[in-house]
């Protein structure tokens, strides 16, 4: 059974707004990051950020944009900044390998800054063979790079998200967020 959020009074009639009592973390996620102002989201799908994507195949008012590659998400979100949005990129982090010369030459040089939310395949050495190796580096890859990060927890993903959405606006910088196995892949709505 639906729980009240909040009820609004038209002019002659009653407009409910519902939400489930078991909203998915993947949607508690969206929301905190559209409360962070965060209103243009692109990426390549991943997995392990399954439960954001199949929202976003679901729910049009994101107007997610797929990417091929992940360096044209990059591109994609910085043209999105110069025309006033706020950008979040979605990418695993074999595509933040993908995407160092965008980020480098483009969004750090530039200062664009966008919000990478990369899933951390590999992480803690458990995963398919191809992923061990960049999940063992995905931290230092973001160091190397001045990209400050934060290892999302469920616990704390909006106190996270505000605090990475301030770090971006106040450096002009991208961020990121580190999403561990079992945050972001449930299967959404």
């Amino acid at each position: 059974m639906p729980a009240f959020a909040g009820m609004t009074n038209g002019s002659n009639d009653c407009e409910y707004h519902m939400t489930t009592a078991t909203t998915s973390l993947s949607q508690k996620f969206l929301d905190a990051l559209e409360k962070n102002g965060f209103n243009h989201f692109s990426g390549v799908p991943c997995s392990l950020l399954k439960g954001v994507i199949k929202i976003f195949d679901t729910d049009p008012r994101y107007g997610y944009v797929s990417a091929v590659r992940e360096d044209s998400a990059v591109g994609m979100a910085c043209g999105a900044y110069l025309g006033g949005a706020k950008p979040a990129v979605f990418m695993q982090n074999s595509g933040l390998g993908v995407s160092i010369n965008a980020l480098s030459s483009l969004s750090i040089m530039y200062e664009t800054p966008l919000l990478l939310v990369i899933s951390w395949r590999g992480y803690q050495g458990k995963d398919a063979p191809e992923h061990i190796q960049m999940g063992a580096v995905s931290q230092k890859l973001l160091e190397t790079l001045g990209i400050p990060f934060t290892v999302l927890e469920a616990e704390k993903m909006e106190a996270q998200i505000a605090e990475m959405a301030k770090k971006m606006d106040s450096t002009r910088k991208p961020v990121a967020l580190l999403v561990r196995p079992g945050i972001l892949d449930e299967g959404g709505h």
